[in-house]
């Protein structure tokens, strides 16, 4: 867990306060009252009262003493809260997502092959989550808990959409919800509504066209549509539907690099006026496509390794490298572009992924990644599909390079972006999140809820319709098909290799107890039996 830490105001407030209280009553010994009151227990009056106050002198010495001491602990307290005191106006927010990113995708988390300076000097600027948590092991579901703070499960938003068809699977899917309804408030109404410009980048995937950023209380959407991937990473981004719609543009453009290059005039556009920018890369998301000259660094990369007999931990795919390197310079730029304008000081960055990293041999017949010390990836049931990086640069506020243990996860960023900004949110909205405002502060936090997962679907990833719960060090997943369960510790075994349901049956039971009581009250959409299950076809 965190180790909370108690907030520096809380001392500057003692220190201030011991120091005027000492010379009052210097002041009071040295200088007794020459009028005093006509009897014992004068009366206390309070400001607005108006009768008159027993008139009472003060040798100037000691009024002066006074002064001096206020000044002098003034000084302090400025001087120590310089960094933690608020901007002068509303904060700035920029989320940025990654589409795919691995737990230990960054150099900060352990990569040894990836090569992420920008990202690393993020995490050393503010405070790195160890345990951050996607809403879902796939995407759409995990981007529509960030905009609303609920669970993919409430919202009925399970799988990426338009999901995979198994029609011969032992399970058929629910009828589930293929867009962000509009009825539902987002983050981007709710800083809309208090005066924030809010801005889209990127990708959306959460529907048609009537579903798109605009109609979700965005007031630039620039690249988001219906899809999940881009036709292409470079120009012209795809043909015809698969086509990222961005105007203009030249031979050789790379998406990551033009993206970034639209997040910097956008910021310049709206540096007069607090903003809210949500920029949703399309990288790392496949396909497999990057500069031929980022390639080939990482190609040598990898050779020079393998002449070593160096490993890197499983990650060898040097395509997803160099997208790795261009989507660490877009955010570079992006953190320059705000430190030339004079908004690095009240600008908060958050960045984090949609979920695990990609573990399917796709590149060359290897993995796209491999997350480290972690099981399976994307589409699983294991941590591997859920674990995600997190980390939030908040000025003056987190801590420069400082991390937290505590579990967290995607629909705790609504809550939380709201609580930065002073934002309230809709009376009637229901939110899942919880507010990471007093870890970023370091101040103690009560115990951490519970997170819950739920995914009543098939994926190539491995997983089979499922729900997991993570309680304190415990982690149970609860499989459809045969309702068994699997029980980890992760303090002991993060790598969840040794089940302990059959060993533990009591914790087994309780966690999913709490797990079906947690569907119940979300309203969760169940898998049935399928009436066309063929053992022998394909699930």
């Amino acid at each position: 867990m965190a180790i909370a830490r108690r907030p520096l105001s809380d001392y500057h407030g003692e220190r201030f306060q011991g120091i005027t209280a000492r010379i009052a009553d210097h002041a009071r010994k040295k200088a007794p009252l020459l009028d005093p009151p006509p009897y014992p227990h004068a009366p206390q009056y309070s400001f607005g009262e108006s009768r008159a106050m027993p008139r009472v002198r003060i040798p100037l010495y000691s009024l002066l003493a006074v002064a001096i001491a206020w000044g002098a602990a003034q000084g302090f307290a400025r001087s120590a809260h310089a960094e933690s005191a608020p901007p002068s106006r509303p904060w700035n927010v920029i989320l940025i997502l990654i589409d795919d990113l691995g737990a230990t995708d960054l150099g900060c988390a352990g990569s040894r092959f990836y090569e992420t300076p920008n990202i690393d000097r993020l995490a050393n600027e503010g405070m790195r989550f160890t345990a951050g948590y996607s809403a879902c092991t796939v995407c759409s579901p995990t981007r529509a808990a960030l905009m609303t703070g609920k669970y993919p499960a409430r919202l009925h938003i399970t799988d990426w959409i338009k999901g995979h068809n198994r029609p011969k699977a032992k399970l058929r899917v629910p009828d589930w919800t293929m867009h962000l309804p509009l009825e539902e408030t987002t983050i981007a109404e709710r800083l809309r509504a208090a005066g924030y410009a809010t801005i889209h980048i990127g990708k959306w995937h959460l529907g048609d066209p009537p579903y798109y950023p605009q109609h979700q209380g965005f007031d630039v959407n620039l690249g988001g549509t219906f899809m999940g991937q881009p036709g292409s990473y470079f120009f012209p981004y795809g043909t015809g539907e698969r086509r990222v719609p961005l105007e203009g543009g030249e031979e050789g453009e790379y998406l990551t690099d033009r993206l970034a290059e639209e997040a910097v005039r956008l910021i310049e556009a709206h540096r007069d006026r607090p903003f809210f920018m949500y920029f949703a890369h399309y990288a790392v998301h496949t396909p497999l496509q990057a500069k031929p000259e980022l390639i080939a660094r990482y190609e040598r990369k990898l050779e020079e390794a393998a002449a070593r007999g160096d490993a890197l931990e499983g990650q060898q795919c040097p395509v997803y490298a160099a997208m790795i390197h261009s989507m660490d310079e877009a955010v570079g730029r992006v953190s320059e572009a705000l430190q030339r304008l004079g908004l690095e000081d009240r600008t908060v960055v958050v960045f984090t992924s949609d979920n695990g990293g990609l573990t399917s041999p796709a590149c060359k017949g290897k993995p796209v990644t491999h997350n480290i010390g972690l099981r399976a990836g994307k589409g699983s049931a294991y941590e591997g599909g859920v674990r995600v990086p997190l980390i939030v640069k908040w000025p003056g506020v987190t801590q420069p390079g400082s991390t937290s243990s505590t579990p967290v996860i995607s629909n705790d960023l609504y809550p939380t972006i709201l609580e930065m900004t002073g934002t309230p949110d809709a009376p009637d909205h229901v939110c899942d999140g919880e507010s990471l405002v007093p870890i970023l502060k370091q101040r103690a936090a009560p115990r951490r809820s519970p997170l819950f997962w739920h995914y009543p679907h098939y994926h190539p990833g491995g997983a089979t319709p499922y729900s997991a719960v993570r309680d304190g060090d415990w982690r149970l997943v609860q499989f459809f098909e045969d309702d068994h369960v699997e029980l980890y510790n992760l303090r002991d075994d993060p790598k969840e290799s040794r089940d302990l349901a059959a060993r533990m049956p009591e914790k087994a039971k309780e966690l999913k107890s709490k797990l079906e009581a947690w569907r119940a009250a979300v309203g969760a959409q169940l898998p049935t039996a399928n009436p066309d299950y063929d053992p022998k076809g394909q699930p």
